[in-house]
C-alpha cells in the first residue's frame, strides 16, 4: 500500500496539549484580577506541587532550564568543577553546566530504558579520582560536584545506585525530571516513591508538550531549606525573599539585592494553568499508560522493531513512547520511515541526537562518532510515536497500521 497516495482524513501530531475549562476559567480570573506576574496563584502552585511530589519545598520558574541552572548555583558549582550528565538528553541538561564555566562529563546510557548507566558513571568517577584520562576532560579540573540523571521519557533512572555513587565521591544529585511528572521508582528501602522526591534538587518542565503544561515553565523541588532559599532569591534578581509582596498591602516597598540574580520567576498566568494541570497529572499519566499499552499490543508482532517497557519496580509517566527501527531489519531505515509517516499524515519525533555529536561539544571537547556507542545506536534507530492524553484509540490504531504498512510493505 502506498501511504503517500492514500492520505488519511486528519493530521496526527506528535503532541497535543490537554487544556480544559478549569484552566481557561482560572486564566481568565487571573487576567480579571489585575495581578499577572508572580503572585498568589504561583504560590498556590508551588505549595500544591511540593505536596504532590513529596518534597518540602518547591520554587516555580519560567523554565526547567532555569530550574537546573539555579539548582547548580544553589549547590555551589564553581568554574572547572565536574558535573556528570548523560549524553542522551536535551541541550539544557549540559548547557547549564557551561553557564558556570564548569565541565560536563558525558556518560553513556542503558540500552533498555535510555537512562544514564550507573556503571558508566561509577567508572567515570573512579577514572577521574585516580587521575585517569577521560574524553573531554581537560588536564586541569576541579572536583566532581554533581550528577544529573535524566528520567528519559518518564522511565526512572536508577536513583538508588546513582545516589550510592554520589555519596562515595561527595557529589550532589540534581534530578532532571523534565519528563517525569509523575514517575515512580523503588528506593533503597524498598518503597515506591515519586521521581525527584529524594533528590538534593529535582527540576521539572511544564513546556507545551510535557506531561502537564503551563505553556512554558518549570519547578525546582528540594528538602533542603538553604537550597530553597537560595533558588528563590536568585530566581528574581537576587532580591530578598518574597519580593513579589512589595506591591501588596501586606508587603513593604523596601527591598534589598543580596546577590546578582536572574529573571527566572513564573508569572501568575502560568501558575493559573499549573494549578489545574497538576490536579489532572495522575489522570494524564493513566491515559498515557493506556495509550502506551495499546501501542505495545498492536505493534508487538512486528519484526525488526524494539518497543519500550517498564523495568520492575518502576512506573513511567510515558511522556515519550520511543520505538526502535532496527537497522537492516526492515524495508526502510529510520530516517526514511519518519518521512513516510509524515507523508501519511502522522508526525513522530526523535529523542535525541546525543549531545556529544553536536557541533559545540565536538569542537569544545573533541568528541566524535563512536565515543558513546549505546547512545549513538539508540539515536540512529529511535522514533518517538505520537502520545498524549485524549489521543483516540482509532488514531493509535492508525499509527500502528501505518507503521506496519511502511515497515513490511515493498521498497520504493
Amino acid at each position: 500500500m502506498d501511504t503517500k497516495k492514500t492520505p488519511e482524513k486528519h493530521l496526527i501530531n506528535y503532541h497535543r496539549a490537554s487544556i480544559g475549562h478549569e484552566e481557561i476559567e482560572e486564566v481568565v480570573a487571573c487576567l480579571k484580577s489585575g495581578w499577572l506576574t508572580t503572585g498568589p496563584r504561583v504560590k498556590q502552585f508551588e505549595t500544591d506541587f511540593a505536596k504532590f511530589i513529596g518534597a518540602k519545598f518547591a520554587v516555580a520558574m519560567n523554565s526547567c532550564t532555569a530550574a537546573l541552572h539555579l539548582a547548580l548555583e544553589a549547590i555551589g558549582l564553581k568554574e572547572n568543577e565536574i558535573v556528570i550528565v548523560p549524553t542522551m538528553t536535551f541541550a539544557a541538561t549540559a548547557e547549564v553546566v557551561r553557564y558556570f564555566n564548569a565541565i560536563p562529563v558525558f556518560a553513556d546510557c542503558l540500552e533498555d530504558n535510555y537512562c544514564i548507566a550507573p556503571d558508566a558513571v561509577r567508572n567515570l568517577c573512579e577514572q577521574i579520582e585516580n587521575g585517569g584520562k577521560v574524553k573531554g576532560l581537560p588536564r586541569k579540573h576541579g572536583r566532581i560536584r554533581a550528577i544529573i540523571p535524566v528520567h528519559f521519557g518518564g522511565a526512572p533512572a536508577d536513583i538508588p545506585a546513582l545516589a550510592k555513587i554520589a555519596r562515595k565521591f561527595g557529589a550532589t544529585i540534581v534530578e532532571d525530571c523534565a519528563h517525569a511528572c509523575p514517575s515512580f521508582y523503588t528506593n533503597s528501602k524498598g518503597k515506591l516513591v515519586k521521581a525527584g522526591s529524594e533528590a538534593d534538587v529535582a527540576c521539572y518542565s511544564f513546556y507545551a508538550n510535557k506531561t502537564i503544561t503551563t505553556g512554558e515553565g518549570g519547578m525546582a523541588t528540594t528538602n533542603n531549606p538553604e537550597y530553597e532559599d537560595r533558588m528563590r532569591i536568585m530566581s528574581l534578581h537576587g532580591i530578598s525573599r518574597d519580593a513579589w509582596k512589595r506591591f501588596t498591602a501586606s508587603g513593604s516597598w523596601r527591598y534589598e539585592v543580596v546577590a546578582p540574580g536572574y529573571k527566572y520567576n513564573m508569572p501568575d498566568i502560568m501558575g493559573a494553568l499549573g494549578i489545574h494541570q497538576l490536579k489532572k497529572a495522575d489522570l494524564f499519566m493513566r491515559q498515557r499508560a493506556k495509550i502506551a499499552g495499546l501501542y505495545t499490543r498492536l505493534l508487538k508482532k512486528l519484526d525488526g522493531i524494539v518497543l519500550p517497557s517498564e523495568k520492575p519496580g518502576t512506573i513511567s509517566s510515558w511522556h515519550i513512547y520511543p520505538a526502535r527501527i532496527l537497522k537492516g531489519r526492515n524495508n526502510v531505515e529510520r530516517d526514511e520511515f519518519i518521512e513516510r509517516m509524515k507523508e501519511a499524515g502522522i508526525v513522530p519525533s526523535v529523542h535525541y541526537i546525543p549531545l556529544h555529536l553536536h557541533k559545540y561539544y565536538r569542537d569544545k571537547y573533541g568528541f566524535g562518532d563512536g565515543d558513546f556507542p549505546v547512545s549513538e545506536k539508540l539515536s540512529s534507530e529511535c522514533v518517538s510515536l505520537p502520545i498524549y492524553p485524549g489521543m483516540e484509540k482509532a488514531d493509535v490504531a492508525r499509527v500502528a497500521r501505518t507503521m506496519a504498512e511502511i515497515l513490511e510493505g515493498p521498497r520504493r
